[in-house]
């Protein structure tokens, strides 16, 4: 009897220690049993996390904050031919309004981004060519794409030169073959343009590509599995499945084409030049700015270019980020 109480008193006593409240001055202990950090631990990591990611807003802040900042400035300044600058005001941005030559440049770099984007469709095609299943050598051939991507701008140039030349190039000898005349490609005011496109587009697509395969491979094999069960061939696949599953791949390599065609200018320097007489055709906005800033001496003005070409950016990358919610599928 004795023995009994004494174990219904222990299973009393053990129950109402479970139940009873911590005491108030006490710090609450996690599921795990772990203490939540104090001050001085939030502190410390605090710390760590600012030593780490001081390089990062150093150099962000060096390179591309402050240059920045002070082409803003220097865009309300006009410039002297051997150097020093003075306040300006908004002379450069109502000089800007009724500049032939800025709107003109406009006009080249916007076709330059329509005429762009039709590399998308090329690096989709090829994408979806070597990202089937069972498909032999892909790695050879997605190393031939890219490299013209790793190729430096100098050396695509020269190639295409040589290639474009109406006298001796490799494209004009084989329409004489078939006994097509060809023309002079980058110096024909009607032919420049197109030209520089193509070198563009064939220098960019093994990158578009790229981003391309990685995105197909993401996408669920039973998906086209199902769809081959229900009667769906393979053009059927492509636009119902793929593409759609593919969207967020292609907005992401529109939105970087879009803003490489706009800061267009290695190619434009090097294929064409400042004595050719298809360069007002060719021009783009970032090879005026060159032109102004380093050529005439006349930096306020570039400047004020420059920024203006920054908040066109801005825009049409704003645009195209609103655009999405229409045709980008997420998960």
């Amino acid at each position: 009897m004795t023995m009994a109480a004494t174990r219904t008193g222990a299973r009393s006593a053990a129950s109402a220690g479970e139940s009873a409240p911590a005491p108030a001055g006490s710090r609450t202990t996690g599921r795990l049993g772990r203490r939540r950090p104090g001050g001085a631990a939030r502190r410390s990591n605090a710390l760590w996390a600012a030593l780490f990611l001081a390089p990062t807003a150093l150099g962000l802040g060096v390179f591309y904050l402050w240059p920045v900042v002070q082409t803003l400035y220097y865009s309300f300044t006009t410039w002297g031919p051997f150097g020093g600058h003075t306040w300006s005001g908004l002379d450069n941005y109502r000089q800007i309004l009724h500049d032939p030559d800025l709107r003109s440049a406009f006009e080249n770099t916007a076709w330059y981004c329509l005429l762009g984007l039709l590399g998308i469709p090329v690096s989709l095609a090829l994408a979806a060519v070597l990202g089937r299943p069972g498909r032999r050598g892909v790695a050879a051939y997605r190393t031939l794409m890219f490299l013209p991507v790793v190729t430096m701008p100098a050396a695509v140039a020269i190639v295409w030169r040589w290639l474009y030349n109406g006298d001796y190039g490799l494209i004009n000898a084989l329409l004489r073959k078939v006994g097509i005349h060809g023309t002079y490609w980058i110096s024909d005011p009607h032919t420049a343009l197109i030209a520089v496109v193509v070198v563009g587009i064939w220098s960019t697509v093994g990158y578009n590509m790229v981003i391309l395969m990685a995105g197909l491979q993401s996408i669920p094999r039973q998906y086209y599995e199902a769809a081959e069960v229900d009667g769906a061939g393979p053009v059927r696949q492509f636009f119902a499945l793929t593409v759609p599953l593919l969207s967020p791949s292609l907005f992401f390599v529109t939105v970087l084409s879009v803003i490489g065609s706009l800061q267009t200018f290695d190619l434009v320097y090097m294929l064409i030049g400042r004595t050719n007489p298809a360069l007002p055709q060719t021009r783009t906005v970032v090879y005026l700015f060159y032109q102004d800033a380093f050529i005439d001496n006349n930096r306020g003005y570039a400047a004020a270019m420059a920024f203006l070409l920054l908040l066109v950016i801005v825009a049409v990358t704003a645009v195209q980020f609103r655009l999405q919610r229409r045709w980008v599928h997420y998960g």
